[in-house]
């Protein structure tokens, strides 16, 4: 997938999240980069990616960003918003899950952004 900016990888992740297609989520991630499932709980990688991502997505989720900023600073940008998953569990009950994301993507040599580390629970973890 061609980028031309950290927001298209953004808004990439949010489809690809959509449409539960896994593979097209993991390719936005660098080999190394971390995510937090939840609040002290960080997989590296994209095997441990994969398998957070997997979870997200047996929930069916629809994911809407409600409010976004991103601050660019050279080759770095931070990505903060507020966003809302609704989707059904595996007994068939709705769910609701929101969150306020604070994360970091990186531009690659070949001009590409990817993420470097996806926060979803940025602002929650402090108390």
């Amino acid at each position: 997938m061609e980028t031309t900016s950290s927001l298209d990888v953004i808004n990439h992740l949010v489809k690809a999240m959509n449409a539960c297609q896994l593979e097209s989520a993991l390719t936005l991630f660098e080999p190394g980069a971390s995510f937090v499932v939840k609040p002290g709980v960080v997989v590296n990688g994209t095997a441990g990616i994969r398998q957070a991502l997997e979870r997200f997505m047996a929930l069916r989720p629809t994911i809407s960003i409600e409010a976004q900023q991103l601050v660019e600073v050279g080759d770095i940008v931070q990505f903060c918003a507020r966003w809302t998953i609704r989707g059904t569990d595996p007994q068939g009950n709705p769910v609701q899950i929101q969150g306020r994301s604070s994360s970091i993507l990186r531009r690659q040599v070949d001009g590409r952004w990817l993420f470097l580390l996806d926060n979803p629970w940025g602002t929650d973890i402090v108390p």
